[in-house]
């Protein structure tokens, strides 16, 4: 089997602070997109046999989420290169890499549910469309059956329900996290990825859209609330608890 997975490079979350304007110095590979690889690299190992190969859409910096899915096992990867202050809408990401897909006749594209920076879960549902493939999303459990070019897919919907799907290759899907548990990376095969490389290209292939949107600022919320713990007897956590209200004007 042929695969591509399509992985971001994300801030990470833990070095932003409430104020921030910009984004952070530190990032990462998107964690349900490290799940996608895994995936992958599962069912080429039960197969024994086919190829893993890793995309993504973004600044230089984001060759290290490449260089990182290269060290998991992926096979090659491929970056394709946006200017450093230009964070392109999904839209014009999935238009990219459905691009450089289209005719590169891949068996299983998979992506991750959601970025953690956007949390819009757009970009693998618009890659399907843009090249006519079926799609199922949200998915906690894959099987691949090659010999009948089939898929079956298992993915959570609303009110904690499961669906169950069979979808021909070739396919999308999108993956939560938990669906797997993703390795860490070899040094053999990081040693291999800065051997050999990666292929690089330049976003602005004709016919791909211009980005319409960009990031101007990343934020966690300040706390608005401050949570107490009560502790004692109930009668001592009810004393408590009305000396606060009175406190603050609750009660007389």
């Amino acid at each position: 089997m042929k695969m591509l997975v399509c992985v971001k490079q994300v801030p990470a979350s833990e070095s932003a602070g409430p104020g921030d304007t910009a984004l952070p110095d530190d990032f990462r590979m998107n964690r349900s997109d490290e799940y996608a690889v895994e995936e992958a690299l599962l069912i080429r190992e039960a197969f024994r046999g086919g190829t893993v190969e890793v995309v993504t859409v973004g600044p230089e910096r984001a060759a290290e989420v490449l260089k990182r899915a290269v060290g998991m096992g992926a096979d090659h990867a491929t970056h394709i290169l946006t200017p450093e202050a230009e964070f392109p809408d999904p839209f014009v990401t999935a238009a990219l890499i459905a691009e450089h897909a289209r005719h590169r006749d891949y068996d299983l594209i998979l992506a991750g549910v959601m970025s953690e920076d956007m949390m819009q879960g757009q970009v693998g549902p618009m890659v399907a469309e843009l090249l006519a493939l079926p799609c199922a999303t949200a998915v906690i459990a894959a099987q691949v059956a090659p010999a009948s070019g089939m898929v079956y897919a298992e993915r959570e919907i609303e009110g904690g329900s499961r669906e169950m799907l069979e979808i021909r290759l070739p396919a999308l899907l999108t993956l939560q996290t938990g669906i797997n548990r993703p390795r860490y990376p070899a040094l053999s095969h990081l040693l291999r990825a800065a051997r050999q490389g990666m292929e690089t290209v330049e976003a602005g292939s004709p016919g791909v859209p211009l980005s319409r949107q960009r990031v101007i600022r990343t934020d966690i919320p300040a706390k608005q609330r401050q949570g107490r713990i009560l502790k004692g007897t109930p009668e001592q956590k009810a004393d408590t608890l009305l000396t606060i209200f009175r406190e603050k004007g609750l009660i007389p």
